[in-house]
């Protein structure tokens, strides 16, 4: 009997964590997945079910257990049911805010600076 197998970036894809295949194997060519904890370098690589995949996604790392490998990609819906989410995001937790040191915060709709608020912003970063 032979286990069904599928290519990592398929799946990837039709699992709905990448828009486009393309995009699911740039991950894979990256260095940066993880199969049962073993680097994969090569979107041709293999899944199985029961495999658990580690990988960045946005500002998170998700660890995924692959429960089916599914025919298509079809709805959200239908997606979900291809894998087990070990690690979920926390909701509304981006982690932008952290990223975005050195950038002063503006009013929505604020719009640009004038040449005297500018020149105000400067002298306040320079105060040090």
């Amino acid at each position: 009997m032979s286990e069904q197998t599928l290519r990592i970036d398929k799946w990837l894809w039709r699992a709905r964590f990448f828009k486009s295949r393309t995009l699911a194997s740039k991950l894979c060519g990256s260095g940066k997945l993880r199969r049962n904890s073993e680097l994969i370098g090569k979107a041709h690589a293999t899944l199985k079910e029961g495999d658990v995949l580690t990988f960045p996604k946005e500002d998170d790392i998700r660890i995924i257990r692959v429960i089916a490998l599914g025919s298509r990609r079809g709805p959200a819906s239908e997606a979900e049911g291809l894998y087990e989410d070990l690690q979920p995001p926390e909701p509304g937790s981006k982690k932008r805010a952290g990223r975005a040191t050195g950038v002063a915060v503006r009013e929505a709709g604020a719009g640009r600076p004038t040449k005297a608020e500018r020149r105000a912003i400067d002298k306040l970063r320079d105060h040090d």
